[in-house]
């Protein structure tokens, strides 16, 4: 990684209208030599049409419009045409610029190298094609200089959002948010609007437990830090879709669903230390953890089903395994006990929210009466095929299926309103302390 910059000759903080002066993070005013109080990254890669204009564009709407100092790092990402150059030649001409050049591409790696580096108290990020009005700058950093917010997002999705794109890629996002919500927990609308701020004392604290270096780093940022309860602002913004895009809708969003997976896996196996970060970070209690959200029907539902269509691949695998050395009675019985056990054992973190060792023999002990439910499901619809003929191992692994999704259905209600089920203090409690 290489850096040049150009001492910056820090933009002064000017007082909006009926507001006293605004400087530096502390609230008092900023020094010649001081950071600038906003350090807004771009990421860049082969942007050698427009990289001049956006910024441009940009140092133009900070000088006259923008309350507080402010410097800009256009991160350059592996550039192979002459986009280094020329942000070289702008750090040159403009002060306040910081150019850095990295050897690898990708958003992510290009932000966590960008602000882990950057002297500023609030670290931000836009797009290079400036979709985002400028003018929700302000209102984007405002909640972290007060100190009322950690992290603020820009959301193309409110109802006050001004939004100009096509009927595709608006499908697209919306389906994609809803899955966070569902999968996830997530609280914010919009994960991937490029329009995003960040405290950077928590984002140095963050930013080492994230992992993906592309574009779903916008995601595990928003995940981890609700995770750790901190607090999320959102911005509507007025936004218009640039048809020189490069980004690949279908790249992406396959990257996502990984990064879900990924994250997802992450949290329940405990690489990440939320536990930790939140004691550290955290603006509520930590028996809090994970608020009313967790026991909403449908993220569970969509937890549960993730989980569910994981554990039925998991449980055919292991039935055409065991059918190699043993009847279909027998097989479906192993399949059906080692998926049981490992199904319980994710629903109970992932799904219902309970970590730590308390209670986990009783659930996994009433899990196995579960598991009785559906073993006689799935033994009964073999013990019919099996009375009509003589099947093919096909129809034997389609009725086991079926049946299995029968006893899914069983083992969800059971779960939800019986083994896994909140006290209702407990609940009413969590939801007040949500609001």
């Amino acid at each position: 990684m290489t850096t040049t910059s150009n001492p910056p000759t820090m933009l002064e903080a000017r007082p909006r209208p009926g507001h006293g002066p605004q400087g530096a993070l502390s609230g008092s005013s900023p020094t010649p030599t001081a950071p600038a109080l906003v350090d807004i990254t771009i990421p860049v890669y082969n942007e050698e049409r427009s990289l001049e204009l956006c910024v441009r564009r940009l140092h133009s709407h900070l000088e006259e419009n923008f309350p507080y100092t402010c410097s800009i790092t256009l991160a350059d990402n592996a550039s192979t045409d002459s986009t280094l150059a020329i942000a070289r030649a702008l750090a040159g001409e403009i002060s306040g610029i910081r150019v850095l050049h990295l050897d690898m591409k990708g958003r992510g790696h290009a932000l966590r190298t960008a602000w882990l580096t950057s002297p500023s108290p609030i670290v931000a990020y836009m797009d290079v094609d400036l979709s985002t009005d400028l003018n929700a700058l302000g209102t984007l950093v405002a909640p972290l200089v007060s100190g009322h917010s950690d992290l603020a997002v820009g959301t193309r999705l409110s109802r006050t959002s001004r939004v100009v794109r096509g009927p595709k890629r608006e499908f697209i996002s919306r389906s994609y948010n809803l899955l966070l919500r569902g999968v996830l927990a997530a609280h914010f609308s919009d994960a991937q609007c490029g329009f995003k701020a960040i405290r950077t004392d928590v984002a140095r604290q963050l930013l080492p437990h994230t992992t993906d270096d592309a574009w779903f780093f916008d995601t595990e940022l928003l995940v981890l830090a609700e995770r750790c309860g901190l607090r999320v602002h959102e911005v509507p913004v007025d936004w218009t879709d640039d048809p020189d895009s490069k980004v690949d809708i279908v790249a992406t969003a396959v990257a996502d669903l990984r990064g879900i997976a990924r994250i997802s896996r992450d949290l329940v196996n405990g690489r990440i230390p939320v536990a930790e970060l939140r004691a550290a970070l955290a603006r509520k209690p930590l028996e809090d953890d994970g608020g009313a959200a967790r026991h909403r029907l449908f993220g569970q539902l969509m937890r549960f089903g993730a989980v569910g269509v994981a554990s039925t691949l998991f449980y055919v695998l292991l039935f055409l395994g065991f059918r190699l050395v043993a009847d279909p009675q027998w097989s479906n019985f192993a399949a059906l006990l080692v998926s049981a056990v490992a199904n319980t054992t994710v629903n109970r973190s992932f799904t219902f929210g309970r970590t730590g060792p308390e209670g986990v023999l009783r659930h996994q002990f009433l899990g196995l009466l579960v598991f009785g439910i559906g073993w006689v499901l799935t033994a009964g619809a073999l013990w019919g095929i099996h009375g009509l003929g003589s099947p093919n191992r096909t129809i034997e692994v389609v009725a086991v299926v079926l049946a299995n999704l029968v006893a899914t259905l069983v083992k969800f209600l059971a779960f939800r309103l019986w083994i896994f089920r909140t006290p209702a203090h407990q609940f009413s409690t969590t939801a007040e302390a949500d609001k």
